[in-house]
């Protein structure tokens, strides 16, 4: 028969001892316990030594810790970003696209005033102008060269006006509507208009060439005094156009002229200025007479 399993311990001095050891060393441990919360209250500078020593033993296992954190973070921060960097394009991209709009509006604002101030400060030096308008086309494809004006029998204009602008000659009114007149450009081939050269005086015509430039002819055959560069002028001879309007600059030599490229091209031309038609009655301004001459 087996002995029951919750017999007292009484019956064996192995397990009196057992117990008593047991019981011995809890106390023993409260005791030291106590003695340890007791001295580490009373004197926290005894234990900086322990805790140093605990402090080193677990610096591997916080700076593995750390390092995970840090990683994680990362990782974390990384994933967001990815998320969030891809809107943050987008939206630059669609800023610098409207700063380019924005720039090239200023940009062509600023190349209108600059048209409008040459036209102002021409206004101011040809007090006499017929009317300002607009040159709102002109034509490109076709052999001859025509252009339009907003500006008709409603503000003075009469056939065969010089129309000119900022830069020089454009060439003139060639029918006139209520509110809108037809201009025969300079570079047409039925346009021929007497011209000399701005520095010396050399005669010539100018005929348009249909192709955007004029032929200069020379009046005085025999060796070509003309030079690339050259400016050419109105000469006003035969009246229509006042002397001295700048026509075009010489940009090739032939042997009785030379070609040349006009100065107000109407494709880069917006506004321009009708004049009176210039007479021969009246003397160019650089060649109106003194008052003493009758002296």
């Amino acid at each position: 028969m087996a002995p029951p399993a919750n017999r007292r311990s009484g019956f064996s001095r192995r397990a009196q001892y057992s117990t008593f050891l047991s019981y011995t060393a809890g106390v023993v441990g409260v005791v030291v316990g106590l003695g340890l919360v007791v001295t580490s209250l009373a004197r926290p500078e005894a234990f900086a030594g322990v805790r140093s020593v605990a402090t080193d033993a677990t610096e591997p296992v916080g700076q593995a810790t750390a390092a995970g954190r840090s990683y994680g973070r990362d990782v974390f921060a990384s994933v967001a970003g990815f998320f969030t960097s891809g809107r943050e394009h987008a939206r630059l991209k669609r800023e610098l696209a409207e700063a380019k709009v924005r720039l090239v509006e200023a940009q062509a604002i600023e190349a209108e005033n600059r048209r409008l101030k040459r036209l102002l400060a021409l206004k101011d030096a040809e007090p006499d102008a017929v009317a300002f308008a607009r040159l709102t086309r002109s034509t490109s494809a076709s052999s001859r060269r025509f252009a339009i004006v907003d500006a008709g029998r409603d503000e003075g204009v009469t056939k065969g006006m010089p129309v000119r602008s900022a830069t020089g000659l454009v060439g003139r009114i060639l029918e006139v509507g209520a509110t809108s007149a037809r201009v025969l450009l300079i570079t047409d081939t039925e346009s021929l208009v007497p011209v000399r050269r701005a520095t010396d005086g050399v005669p010539a015509f100018a005929q348009g060439h249909g192709d955007g430039t004029i032929r200069v002819r020379l009046i005085n055959l025999g060796i070509n005094p003309l030079k690339k560069g050259d400016v050419m002028v109105s000469s006003g001879s035969g009246g229509l156009y006042r002397p001295g309007t700048p026509m075009a600059v010489v940009t090739e030599i032939l042997r009785d002229g030379a070609i040349a490229r006009v100065l107000s091209n109407p494709s880069n031309t917006d506004f321009v200025m009708v004049e009176p038609v210039w007479g021969p009655s009246e003397p160019p301004p650089s060649a109106k007479p003194d008052d003493d001459e009758g002296d």
